[in-house]
């Protein structure tokens, strides 16, 4: 019987073998990564190419959130010499880096990169590392005076180079520098600012900047509740079609919001759908995702139709829905009173959401709701019982929603002043002068496609003309042939598909 312990101790030691023969995985730290994008960005510089520049810009979200103190100085004092004036520019920006260290850090030296020459680096690779200082700086609420000189200083500079291939990163600047004036709370003072450069990149068809610009103008608006101005933005400019998928999605973002403010609830649904379409994982960006979900789902309601019940168990959604959830119950049951109840609760997290004035409008359609069920359920009924049952003031704001609902369809009946009530319209009988009227249009339908049908099997003009012809060709055929055969030209088996004779 063969020994199973001895191969399974072979096994084992192989297995060590093979896992001390596999290379170990090289940890690339922050100031390495931004070493190598600075490499990108002097070869975008030199060879033309934006390509390089957008791959460096793709990680500028998930650098930025491994970003301290030390680990900008050390990327500016490595990528710059000693006695660079630049270098002690940036310096100067970045506070003193802490004594802690992380223990995850390893040596640079130990990571091979591309080393860049003696000299300063081309000034995209400045303007790249004023980004990235920028947004370390607003992680602390303390440093948001020296960022917004560190902004201010960068746009300056990046107006004086005046450089094409500068315009990726100051797309990505304009953005930076929007969330400082936000976070300062003084969006309102760069608003000047942000039209000048947008009239200024549309001029140079610089399509990106222009893009960000027009977003950073309309959420300004949108902050400070000027529907009116962001709206004739909207009507007075183009949107780049070339603009990437983010910036697309914040621009149909921030047209859904200003419609449905607008009343034009069929505009913002398409926006804001386009908008949920657009933009990136849920995973990815969830705050985005949310906020736009938020929108929607009021729209959706304010336009008479009821959200999918499975938007409020997607596992992203679920927990910062569940004021609309409850909003959309109140409404598919008509109960005004739980609606306000509702509306009273989550008031806090709607203002918080800016969603609280399109919330309150679904008042009306709460009412709408309970008059159509109140219309199913009695043949007649009070105003006064209206009043009751639906919570309403007095009879006669019953009176104009009741003949408001009537006039618009929502119901069919009739209001009786008289004797102060109102009739519902009596229900449909299923076999009638309407069903009748239905099936005898249906029944026209049906045989005008029939004659259609008959009209479009006919065969064309003079098809059997041609088929005549061949049958005249082929008995010609056939008559010279029999004539050959006759003549001795052919013998029985040439041409004939004969073949040799049975042997006898």
């Amino acid at each position: 019987m063969p020994d199973v312990e001895m191969k399974t101790e072979d096994a084992k030691q192989a297995a060590k073998k093979e896992d001390k023969e596999k290379p170990t995985p090289i940890i690339v730290t922050p100031v390495v990564e931004i070493k190598s994008n600075a490499v990108l960005i002097e070869r975008a510089v030199s060879t033309l190419e934006p390509r390089f520049t957008l791959r460096v810009l793709r990680s500028l979200a998930a650098l930025r959130k491994r970003l301290d103190n030390k680990v900008l100085r050390d990327a500016v004092s490595e990528i710059y010499p000693k006695d660079s004036s630049t270098k002690s520019t940036l310096l100067g920006w970045i506070p003193v880096a802490s004594a802690e260290v992380s223990s995850m850090d390893i040596d640079a030296s130990s990571v091979p990169a591309s080393k860049l020459s003696s000299s300063d680096p081309v000034p995209e690779v400045e303007v790249y590392l004023r980004l990235l200082i920028l947004h370390h700086l607003l992680t602390s609420q303390n440093n948001y005076t020296r960022a917004k000189e560190l902004a201010q200083e960068t746009i300056s500079n990046i107006q004086r180079l005046n450089r094409r291939s500068m315009d990726p990163i100051a797309a990505k600047v304009w953005y930076a520098v929007e969330r400082t004036y936000e976070l300062s709370g003084e969006l309102a003072e760069a608003r000047p600012m942000f039209l000048a450069a947008q009239r200024t990149a549309s001029l140079r068809h610089d399509d990106e900047t222009q893009a960000s610009l027009i977003n950073r103008l309309l959420r300004s608006y949108i902050q400070y509740n000027l529907y009116d101005q962001a709206d004739k933005l909207v009507s007075k400019t183009n949107f780049p079609a070339s603009a990437s998928n983010s910036q697309y999605a914040r621009y149909h973002y921030y047209i859904g919001r200003i419609k449905a403010v607008k009343l034009d609830y069929t505009v913002a649904h398409t926006n804001l759908q386009q908008s949920i379409r657009r933009a990136p994982q849920p995973r990815v960006a969830p705050g985005f995702y949310q906020a736009v979900h938020k929108f929607f789902i009021v729209v959706e309601l304010l336009m008479g139709d009821i959200p999918d019940r499975s938007l409020f168990r997607h596992p992203v959604l679920e927990r910062s829905l569940e004021p609309y959830f409850n909003i959309v119950k109140t409404v598919r049951t008509g109960s005004l009173s739980q609606f306000q109840a509702t509306l009273h609760k989550h008031a806090a997290a709607f203002e918080t959401d800016r969603t609280y004035t399109l919330v309150a409008r679904l008042r009306q359609n709460v009412i709408k709701t309970g008059i159509r069920r109140l219309s199913l359920s009695y043949a007649r009924i009070s105003l006064r019982d209206i009043c009751v049952k639906l919570h309403l003031d007095s009879e006669e704001d019953a009176e104009y929603i009741v003949g408001k609902a009537i006039r618009d369809g929502v119901i069919e009946g009739r209001i009786v002043h008289d004797k102060g009530w109102m009739e519902c319209g009596a229900q449909k009988s299923t076999y009638g002068p309407e069903v009748s009227e239905m099936f005898a249009k249906r029944i026209g339908y049906c045989l005008e496609l029939h004659n259609e049908s008959v009209k479009a099997m006919r065969y064309p003009m003079n098809a059997h003309r041609k088929e005549l012809a061949d049958a005249e060709d082929a008995r010609e055929r056939e008559k010279e042939l029999v004539k050959e055969i006759a003549e001795g030209e052919l013998d029985d088996d040439d041409g004939l598909g004969g073949g040799p004779g049975p042997e006898f």
